[in-house]
C-alpha cells in the first residue's frame, strides 16, 4: 500500500503526531551572488559554469575532445598527522584528442584569495596547462 499525500496533507499529519513540519528550504546565498544552476542533475555554482559544462558535452559528442572530468583536486601543500593537506579543486580538466590535457577554472571575478591559490598551484604544478574561462 502506498500513500499519495500532497505536501499540505503531509505537513498536517506531521503536526497531528507532534513532529515539527518541514520548513521551506531557502537556497544558500553564494559568495559572489552567483545563482546555483542544475543541469543533468548536477548543481553548478554559476550559470557560466553550467554553460561551460554544456559546451564541453557538445565538444565531446562532436569528437573534438576525448573527454573531461569535473572538480579535479590538486594537493598544494602536503598534510601530516596534525594538519590537513591544502587542496585546490579546479572546475574541469579537459582531455584532448592529441593526448594533452588542460585544467580550466570558470571565473566571473578573480578574488585575491583565488589569485593566491593560483600562485600556489603554479609553483607546485608548473608544467600543467591552465586556462581561466571568464564571462
Amino acid at each position: 500500500m502506498t500513500l499519495r499525500w500532497t505536501e499540505e496533507q503531509l505537513q498536517e499529519y506531521l503536526k497531528r503526531i507532534g513532529k515539527q513540519p518541514k520548513q521551506e528550504l531557502k537556497p544558500k546565498k553564494t559568495k559572489y551572488n552567483a545563482k546555483h544552476v542544475c543541469v543533468d542533475g548536477i548543481l553548478f555554482d554559476s550559470q557560466q559554469e553550467a554553460n561551460y559544462y554544456s559546451s564541453l558535452k557538445l565538444l565531446m559528442r562532436a569528437g573534438e575532445i576525448k573527454g573531461f572530468c569535473m572538480q579535479p583536486k590538486f594537493v598544494l601543500v602536503e598534510g601530516n598527522d596534525t594538519d590537513r593537506a591544502i587542496t585546490y579543486a579546479a572546475d574541469f580538466i579537459i582531455f584532448h584528442n592529441d593526448g594533452r590535457y588542460e585544467i580550466v577554472d570558470v571565473k566571473g571575478f578573480e578574488s585575491q584569495q583565488w589569485k593566491r591559490t593560483f600562485k600556489q598551484f603554479r609553483l607546485k604544478y608548473p608544467g600543467l596547462e591552465f586556462k581561466v574561462a571568464k564571462s
